[in-house]
């Protein structure tokens, strides 16, 4: 045996987990080709513990990417396919009689799960919308007047096609509002394409991709991530962002409170993936379009991520 390489074992925790991490991120990549800042953006939502709102046309890989991340994350997964006639209880579940016992027994429903595919979710009723809330705000969901802790790590991954708005009820503020992120995959370019179109079948990769990362390593880098380093000027700027949107004549009602917390803890696993124990300005940057965008309304027809950026534009780092 050469004894001039470290067993597995002298190889710090630290540095084990990070290794895990990249091979996980490298590993959704080559399913999801070309979109390597969208699957950057969807690791940092999950390692900052929000949730992520992916909003773009049919068949760009939108549910591709939440099956290869609960796949790679070794998470326990359920999908739910958003419908007009989808019912609360068909996502918390519902308590039924049993007759042995003589009482209620509680079935839960899919969202018992540690990632949620919540398909087309502008699909269902705004009742059934509101039925995440609960889960997506305080990892639990209220039944007959007991409330039950949902599975964690929980992550929410939700999508929905912005342009095909026929029999869909657009998502409220307050339902946007819970989504730590907002992205977009667009179309791929032409080199990614080609390999998509000469490559294997996505789903057939899906189905034998290993897990890289698990449960337990999840909620280690979200406790790593809320211990990365923001700086009294990093605060500063992240301040001056939000109060700018309160302040914009475009804007119609700018960033909440909890809005800043989600630029803070995006801009720290945005930080974490860069291998940093501390924050920069840079990082802000990169998360503040997804974060900000789709909780800005605009005082007049504007487009919510052009405003955001105008004031990411506008709003200088001291």
């Amino acid at each position: 045996m050469d004894q001039s390489l470290p067993s597995a074992s002298a190889v710090p925790a630290d540095t084990l987990l990070r290794q895990r991490l990249d091979r996980a991120i490298a590993q959704v990549n080559e399913v999801l080709v070309g979109k390597n800042r969208a699957v950057r953006m969807a690791f940092a939502c999950a390692l900052a513990g929000g949730h992520l709102l992916v909003e773009d046309v049919p068949g760009v890989g939108k549910t591709t990417l939440a099956h290869a991340l609960a796949a790679t994350l070794g998470l326990t997964f359920r999908r739910i396919q958003f419908t007009s006639d989808l019912l609360p209880t068909d996502i918390v579940g519902v308590s039924v009689f049993d007759r042995d016992s003589g009482g209620f027994q509680f079935q839960p429903g899919p969202i018992f799960a540690q990632l949620l595919l919540a398909d087309e979710i502008n699909r269902a009723t705004p009742k059934t919308q509101s039925a995440l809330l609960e889960a997506m705000a305080e990892g639990q969901v209220t039944v007959d007047g007991a409330s039950r802790a949902l599975p964690q790590p929980f992550f929410v991954v939700a999508t929905q096609n912005p342009l095909d708005m026929a029999g869909t009820y657009p998502l409220p503020d307050s339902q946007l509002d819970r989504f730590m992120l907002r992205i977009a995959l667009d179309y791929p370019g032409a080199e990614a394409e080609r390999r998509l179109l000469t490559g294997e079948d996505r789903s057939g990769m899906v189905s034998r991709l290993p897990p890289c990362l698990s449960a337990s390593d999840i909620v280690a880098l979200r406790q790593r991530a809320r211990a990365i380093t923001a700086s009294p000027a990093l605060i500063d700027y992240v301040q001056a962002l939000v109060t700018a949107s309160r302040k914009h004549h475009d804007i119609r009602t700018g960033l909440s409170p909890r809005a800043g917390l989600a630029l803070l803890a995006a801009a720290r696993a945005w930080a974490l993936l860069g291998n940093r124990d501390y924050t920069l300005p840079e990082d802000v940057q990169a998360v503040f379009v997804a974060v900000a965008g789709h909780r800005l309304i605009p005082a007049r027809t504007l487009a919510r991520d052009a405003l955001a950026q105008t004031l990411l534009d506008t709003v200088a780092v001291e």
